[in-house]
């Protein structure tokens, strides 16, 4: 058979599994960096520093994007952590919320939970509403035994995506069988 034809064959096999059973189903997170935030003030009558304005446009250009989502690969297809980090670092927008949070994800697969809860803690700090920074920081700590926390990030998750996201349904399986699935 060709490599085609076992791709769609796979895609039957997971369509007919959702829809047998959706609620065990969750949807693995976006290989598309969401848009960065709004600024937090005022630019206008700020003057113009034209390396971040460098580094904003990088942000779409289709180099970035394609190495994004080579990191991406390299996480959720293949398990290489390490070489995720990598990439990732090496695509020089590790201040950007979606990169930091695969880095901090990256960490904590390796069992470094220091390192990624300061990548987590980054990827807040640079956008306070994504979701799956929420996500994963949650079931960091699930997996460091801070449960009042982790309600803490599914209350924020509520907040943000609703209890109908997978994001929220990840985390409250989590909190419940006190296992993580990503």
């Amino acid at each position: 058979m060709s490599n085609l034809t076992l791709r769609q064959i796979s895609l039957a096999l997971l369509v007919s599994a959702c829809v047998a059973a959706p609620s065990i189903v969750q949807a693995a997170p976006s290989d598309t960096p969401s848009p960065p935030p709004p600024p937090a003030s005022d630019t206008k009558s700020q003057p113009k520093d034209k390396k971040k304005d460098e580094k904003k446009s990088s942000i779409d250009s289709p180099a970035f994007l394609q190495g994004y989502r080579a990191a991406y690969a390299t996480i959720y297809e293949r398990g290489e952590y390490a070489a995720a980090i990598d990439q990732l670092k090496a695509l020089g927008q590790d201040d950007r919320a979606d990169v930091a949070n695969l880095i901090g994800y990256s960490y904590r697969k390796l069992g470094n939970y220091q390192l990624a809860s300061v990548w987590y803690e980054r990827a807040l700090k640079a956008d306070p509403n994504h979701v799956r920074t929420w996500q994963y920081y949650g079931l960091w700590q699930v997996e460091q035994g801070n449960r009042e926390q982790a309600k803490h990030h599914l209350a924020k998750i509520e907040e943000l995506a609703g209890r109908g996201s997978s994001e929220y349904q990840s985390l409250a399986s989590a909190l419940t069988t006190g296992r993580t699935s990503y």
